[in-house]
């Protein structure tokens, strides 16, 4: 479900308990799946289709958000490069490419933003942006002037870059990035995410050593160190990408979306505040959104209600970092499949409990 459905859930739970309780809805992002929709919703914007290509290079049509006043525009890479739209057995990290992340930053910058903010979760490439750089005009050159075909394998012949031909007005780039993995070594791009995207152990090394091999170009031909800087890993390298050829800054996903839409405001001007993700667990403290959410209603002397599909283990950790109550949706044993499958009326039911919950409270 996505952060907007399960919202619409609660509420209506909750209202279904408490009639005539005003509830306000938020969906939060972190930079990952669901961040185009967070950050339109929570701006008031709008969406708009853009023609694009998948990471196997296949056409398709995407979409690319905008702030109410058209200036800032909001990018989902997984819109375009995503895992999700490669089926399993299709997924090769030396063939995939961040090309049709570069088509949709192009159709908004021919849209008139004057800033773009990109959520960069869910990628199915590993090629360190480089088809990112080539769709906005970058040129990547083998040893015989031949441009580089698509993928993270190709970059191991990379022999020099020719930026002349690069879009001439890139704006201002804000990066929504939670991991600190760097480009390389064992904590790189290809060895913690390289595995999910079609990687075997021999290909991890090679991947590995590719996004080496680009980074040392960049740094001799551009003068920009990317392969160690916190967060160049991610999704296959994009963030160094983003740096390397837009002078892109890397920043809390969370923190970015608070600021621009207002979160802690709203948290202030709120009684009770309520979030939630699939999991909540110690992990959940880690930097992840709830946790967020948590960290600014305790500012505010807020309560907080925590609601998961699963309570996993040193989940009770959570109510020494500001969470009142902590909920799993599930009310009865049951399958994966089945909590799925009806996991909208499991979400709406945990409403009404908390509803009627408050109503003994309140």
């Amino acid at each position: 479900m996505s952060a907007s459905r399960v919202a619409e859930c609660l509420k209506a739970g909750i209202e279904a308990a408490l009639p005539g309780v005003s509830a306000i809805t938020l969906p939060v992002t972190d930079g990952g799946e669901g961040f185009l929709d967070a950050m339109v919703n929570g701006t008031e914007g709008y969406v708009k289709p853009v023609k694009a290509h998948d990471a196997l290079m296949r056409s398709l049509t995407a979409e690319i958000g905008f702030s109410a006043d058209g200036n800032t525009a909001f990018i989902e890479m997984a819109r375009a490069s995503g895992l999700e739209l490669i089926r399993t057995e299709e997924r090769n990290p030396l063939i995939t490419t961040t090309f049709g992340t570069g088509e949709m930053m192009l159709s908004a910058i021919r849209a008139g933003c004057k800033r773009i903010i990109m959520g960069i979760g869910g990628s199915a490439t590993n090629d360190g942006g480089a088809g990112m750089a080539q769709a906005l005009g970058v040129r990547l050159l083998d040893d015989s002037d031949n441009e580089l075909p698509p993928g993270g394998g190709s970059l191991s012949r990379l022999h020099s870059i020719d930026i002349s031909g690069i879009f001439p007005v890139i704006p201002e780039i804000l990066v929504a990035c939670d991991v600190t993995n760097p480009l390389t070594g064992n904590s790189g791009a290809s060895a913690v995410y390289g595995p999910q995207k079609g990687a075997t152990s021999d290909l991890v090394a090679t991947l590995d050593w590719c996004l080496a091999h680009y980074a040392s170009v960049v740094r001799d031909k551009l003068g920009k160190e990317v392969e160690n800087f916190p967060g160049a890993g991610a999704a296959g390298g994009l963030g160094a990408g983003l740096m390397a050829f837009c002078n892109a800054n890397l920043t809390s996903g969370f923190r970015l979306f608070a600021d621009i839409t207002g979160l802690e405001e709203k948290i202030a001007a709120a009684d009770i505040i309520i979030t939630g993700e699939g999991k909540m667990d110690s992990q959940t403290l880690q930097g992840k959104a709830p946790f967020g959410v948590a960290q600014l209603a305790v500012k505010h002397g807020k309560p907080v209600i925590g609601v998961a599909g699963t309570l996993g283990k040193d989940s009770e950790k959570l109510y020494n970092h500001g969470f009142s109550l902590l909920l799993s949706i599930i009310n009865k044993p049951m399958s994966l499949e089945e909590a799925l499958k009806n996991a909208p009326e499991l979400v709406r039911d945990t409403g009404l409990r908390i509803g009627k919950i408050l109503n003994i409270i309140m």
